[in-house]
């Protein structure tokens, strides 16, 4: 298994990236990641307010995809994630979804216990929820923060994006280029406060190629939904976009008209909100296998 050391890392998702390392499709890559703050805060006593934010997000990688070329798909399945002992969540005055009500910068840590699969927060014991917050390929043009997310995937802070998951990229420079990092231990839906439980990580993906295969956004399959993950400048945007997707891709699959595709996307499909606090906001439309098969979602997208 090819390792991805976590100094080596990024903190812009640019058409011009060079890798770190390549790995052909069906290979294990291992990802030693950093916390969002790039392990400047350690204690209760870090403030936000007291670190570089040049430093902020950063993703491990990148590492290029051997064979991957614009317009295939990129398979990252997600084979396991471990977090470090102790994660931080922080308050900043200005951030989250109640900016005027936080008052000072506040920092507190949070215990996990891979064991027991529990985390501690406050005295209260809370189950221990692994995910990547940030994760992507190289964009199509273009510079993108790994604070920002969009088509290319970057900081999506997708709860969805865990253990046993595949995350599907439409490639769209030659080699792909897979960067990821920004895992928490455990996060709710928005991220209201404008951070997870921020930890370090090591996180174990199987890399796989689908040629000629093209998704307008990040498709996330889990052991029971596709979920399309869609960001824009609003909360009403970014879920119109990931509806257009999932009606589209119905639509393709199940071979309706468009009007009976959107009614039942109505019927079935949910929309939920996975951050509500980075530059631009991420809504994911998500629809049940048993509906929508993954097999004859890929055919789809793969023109068949």
């Amino acid at each position: 298994m090819k390792i991805v050391r976590s100094d080596k890392n990024i903190y812009a998702f640019t058409t011009d990236m060079q890798p770190v390392l390549e790995a052909a499709p069906g290979e294990k890559i291992l990802f030693e990641t950093n916390d969002c703050f790039a392990g400047q805060i350690g204690s209760e006593k870090d403030l936000c307010t007291e670190i570089d934010f040049n430093y902020i997000n950063p993703a491990t990688g990148p590492v290029a995809v051997a064979g991957a070329e614009k317009g295939d798909l990129l398979g990252v399945f997600i084979e396991n994630i471990e977090v470090g002992k102790q994660a931080v969540s922080v308050v900043i005055p200005g951030e989250g979804i109640l900016p005027d009500k936080v008052g000072s910068s506040v920092t507190r840590t949070v215990m996990t216990d891979e064991e027991k699969g529990t985390c501690t927060f406050a005295g209260i014991t809370l189950p221990l929820k692994p995910m990547v917050g940030v994760i992507g390929v190289a964009p199509g043009e273009g510079s993108f923060p790994t604070g920002t997310p969009a088509a290319h995937g970057g900081n999506m802070d997708t709860n969805d994006i865990r253990k046993g998951t595949t995350v599907w990229f439409p490639v769209r420079q030659k080699g792909a280029m897979l960067a990821l990092g920004d895992c928490h231990a455990v996060m709710g839906d928005g991220e209201v406060c404008c951070s997870g439980a921020e930890v370090p990580a090591k996180v174990t993906v199987r890399l796989e190629l689908v040629k000629g295969a093209f998704a307008p956004w990040p498709i996330a399959v889990t052991e029971k939904e596709i979920v399309i993950i869609a960001s824009d400048d609003t909360m009403e945007q970014a879920a119109a976009a990931a509806g257009e997707a999932m009606t589209e891709l119905v639509q393709k699959c199940l071979g309706l008209t468009f009007e009976d595709a959107l009614i039942l996307c109505s019927l079935a499909m949910d929309l939920r909100i996975s951050q509500v606090v980075d530059p631009k906001k991420t809504v994911r439309a998500v629809m049940p296998l048993e509906i929508l098969p993954w097999e004859k979602a890929k055919a789809a997208l793969s023109g068949c």
